[in-house]
């Protein structure tokens, strides 16, 4: 016969772990998406194509919400002292989890303790592009023109530690050559440093200056990813066009404070990988000349490890300082 007490013990323990029992009701509400980065910008873009599609998915309105700052620390930082609850997701970039706690004299939050990765979502080739006034036009040519100017080329960013300043640092430390960074404080206002010509050459989201590109009004000489661009054929990789085995893309992912429910984590995968499988999303990231990229938790784990000390290596030998 069931002992009634231990029944009552069993009941009371289950209530303490909510587990697979608060998963099979979640979401019962709105989900807040944390973007990093500012409205209009290459990952908000992304994100709210995201959203838009996941809230179907899960039958809850997934809400967009831009914190920028630090190139991505402050919004995901507000993720990482959230409730663990699956109501506070983060939507951000490998800058403000294997970057920036290099790149930065001081972290709000652990990236390896504070965060319950989810999944990568997607990853988007950057094109390195310089200002038409520079007498180079080809990759080969802007190296030899470099090594013939040292110090004298300068290079925009987003800010420091964010891919498009690291993207910089492992081209000249695999290229031999010495460019000056200009950070500056958003992708939109580093995009208008090059093309207005106030600073040299940028690396940039090929989602974004693709059409700048082709309008002209930059000229790029080579992209960033191990395979060319559908977005850019006629553009070689960097690695082709003049430094062997270069390659750095941009990839997104999700991520949620730690302590959140394994079984939540696995329903917030799952419908994020149907997501991102969909016909018309794939469709649409092609035609902007991203990749889906979706793996399991455990997955994200191995890739974000590997990726940080990827990073760290570039910081050592770049001789970064904290900013």
């Amino acid at each position: 016969m069931r002992n009634p007490i231990a029944a009552l013990a069993l009941a009371a323990l289950q209530g303490l772990l909510p587990g697979a029992a608060f998963a099979q009701s979640y979401p019962s509400k709105a989900v807040r998406l944390v973007v990093g980065f500012p409205a209009g910008g290459p990952a908000d873009i992304f994100g709210r194509t995201f959203a838009q599609a996941l809230s179907a998915g899960l039958s809850q309105p997934v809400v967009v919400e831009n914190k920028s700052g630090v190139g991505g620390v402050l919004g995901i930082d507000m993720v990482a002292k959230a409730l663990p609850d699956g109501y506070t997701l983060g939507f951000n970039n490998q800058g403000s989890v294997a970057m920036a706690p290099y790149a930065l004299a001081k972290m709000p939050f652990n990236p390896n303790k504070d965060l319950a990765l989810i999944t990568t979502v997607v990853k988007v080739p950057e094109v390195v592009v310089v200002n038409p006034s520079l007498p180079v036009s080809s990759l080969a040519e802007l190296i030899a023109y470099a090594k013939a100017n040292p110090g004298k080329l300068n290079y925009a960013s987003s800010g420091a530690a964010t891919p498009y300043h690291m993207a910089g640092e492992l081209f000249k430390a695999m290229s031999g050559t010495d460019m000056v960074h200009v950070p500056h404080k958003a992708s939109g206002e580093m995009r208008n440093s090059v093309i207005g010509g106030h600073v040299q050459m940028a690396f940039d989201a090929i989602t974004t200056m693709a059409s700048n590109v082709k309008a002209g009004q930059v000229r790029a000489l080579g992209t960033s990813a191990a395979k060319r661009s559908s977005v850019l054929p006629d553009v070689p990789t960097i690695a082709e066009a003049g430094v062997p085995g270069y390659e750095s893309t941009i990839w997104l992912g999700i991520m949620a404070p730690a302590g959140t429910p394994k079984a939540i984590v696995d329903k917030l995968n799952a419908e994020i990988v149907k997501v991102v499988n969909r016909p018309d999303v794939k469709e649409t990231w092609d035609k902007q000349g991203a990749v889906p990229l979706v793996m399991s938790p455990a997955e994200f784990d191995a890739y974000l490890r590997k990726d940080i000390e990827k990073w760290a290596q570039v910081v050592k030998a770049a001789g970064l300082k904290a900013e």
